[in-house]
């Protein structure tokens, strides 16, 4: 996955173009209303008779995101006559699969979002590896760089089942247009934008501080941009220090947005408040005269759009990159969920593979698409299964990307660092947002935080 070099930077550089295209779509939305017509179609994989075996599932997905993978789990139901129950992990994933485990009581199959955690339950013995049929599956639905994602020390353990491009930015073409801008090709654009708009009575930037992730992503974005693909991944190894200059002119950069409370939707303190479906929500709950002009985050935006307002994405709701920073590379970063069988003894069950198989499949990809609001890695699905251009073009570009991308620098790292609540990168860019001129306390801090969860 990783590359370095004047190869590394080429690679990234055809993405982005891949990207970049998303914005050049006629953005009209189109296709069915996402439930599909999965009764004519054949299923293209064969799953054992599972009835009466019980199977539970875990994830974190809330909302508009847990419903559309429950129909997912209500089709594997009608095919193997097995019953699934969701049970929600919470943010902190690894915590709540060890408590399980301690409980004796570990759920089946558990969505892991992030490689670093993966490793950590391998490492731990919690997870069994896949079977030749997922394997099988995996080898005809996935390019090589998203099996590796899942894999550790030459076992397969997961099987990425929805992946994230997390270099948008939605926004609302009322207020756009109102402001009479377009959108930005590079970051000083996109400041200058931002100021466009609050002039015109829009404030511009919805941001979710209530959830720390949301920072990250803004951060890896900006720090992929300035500093290129090979220092992205030194960070994410912690081959150089977060004092590193380099980290300086990323959060520079980002506190020309997150230092002007004027710029953000309810002020520094209202965005620290603000949870991320909130952040989507308030952008486009009012199409004439939005909240916010523009909200960042990944595809999956698509689907709080549509589970909480009335926006048709394509219309009321349009995209574009994520703007390039200090005259690099438009960044893109990715990011996925890996499902993996939860087996301490060693060995998973039948259902358990069953349910990896399924997961890696054309059939279960094709359900999650039409609904919106989720992007897939499953090379073999068509683009058609999207439900209006907009998403069909962002699953184009990540199909067309292929291997050449960084994925999401916070969760290659150890879960204590990159994926806990009130500590690491989340609590360390929550101190950012709160006080963005005090750049060298948060360096500090981010540096004091990875030298403890990396043993260093």
């Amino acid at each position: 996955m990783r590359g370095s070099g004047r190869a590394s930077r080429r690679r990234a550089t055809r993405a982005a173009a891949a990207l970049i295209a998303v914005s050049a779509l006629t953005l009209t939305a189109c296709g069915d209303d996402g439930d599909g017509d999965r009764d004519e179609r054949e299923s293209t994989i064969e799953l054992p008779d599972l009835s009466g075996q019980r199977i539970e599932v875990s994830a974190v997905w809330t909302g508009a995101e847990r419903e559309n993978f429950e129909a997912v789990l209500d089709e594997f139901e009608s095919l193997t006559g097995a019953t699934v129950s969701f049970v929600p992990s919470g943010d902190n994933v690894s915590q709540f699969v060890g408590t399980k485990i301690e409980g004796g009581s570990p759920p089946d199959v558990v969505m892991v979002p992030q490689p670093g955690v993966l490793r950590e339950f391998a490492e731990n013995g919690w997870i069994a590896p896949v079977n030749d049929a997922v394997q099988q599956q995996l080898d005809a639905n996935f390019t090589q760089g998203w099996q590796d994602l899942g894999s550790h020390e030459g076992e397969q353990y997961g099987v990425y089942v929805k992946a994230a491009n997390k270099s948008l930015v939605w926004y609302s073409p009322a207020a756009f247009d109102y402001a009479g801008v377009e959108p930005p090709a590079d970051w000083d654009d996109f400041v200058s934008t931002a100021w466009t708009l609050w002039e015109s009575g829009t404030t511009p930037l919805s941001v979710a501080g209530g959830d720390g992730w949301t920072l990250t992503d803004w951060f890896e974005n900006i720090y992929l941009s300035v500093a290129g693909g090979e220092m992205y991944d030194r960070l994410a190894a912690h081959e150089i220090p977060w004092t590193d200059p380099s980290v300086t002119e990323a959060l520079t950069a980002l506190g020309e947005v997150f230092g002007e409370s004027r710029l953000l939707a309810n002020g520094t303190g209202g965005s620290l408040q603000t949870i991320f479906p909130d952040s989507v929500t308030q952008t486009f709950i009012d199409l004439t005269t939005p909240h916010a002009g523009m909200v960042f985050e990944a595809d999956f935006v698509g689907a709080v759009i549509n589970d909480t307002t009335d926006a048709v994405i394509g219309e009321d709701a349009l995209v574009f990159p994520f703007p390039s920073v200090g005259g690099g590379d438009a960044p893109v970063v990715s990011a996925g969920d890996a499902a993996v069988a939860v087996a301490p003894s060693g060995e998973a069950s039948e259902a358990q593979q069953a349910m990896l198989t399924f997961l890696a499949s054309t059939d279960a990809a094709r359900i999650w698409a039409e609904r919106g609001g989720f992007i897939s890695p499953n090379k073999s699905l068509e683009f058609e299964a999207y439900p209006n251009d907009v998403q069909r073009g962002i699953a184009e570009a990540l199909i067309a990307a292929g291997d050449d991308f960084r994925f999401d620098l916070s969760d290659q790292t150890p879960a204590a660092f990159g994926g806990t609540t009130g500590q690491g990168m989340w609590r360390g860019l929550q101190d950012f947002l709160a006080d963005p001129d005090d750049i060298e306390g948060a360096q500090a801090y981010l540096e004091s935080q990875a030298a403890d969860a990396y043993g260093d």
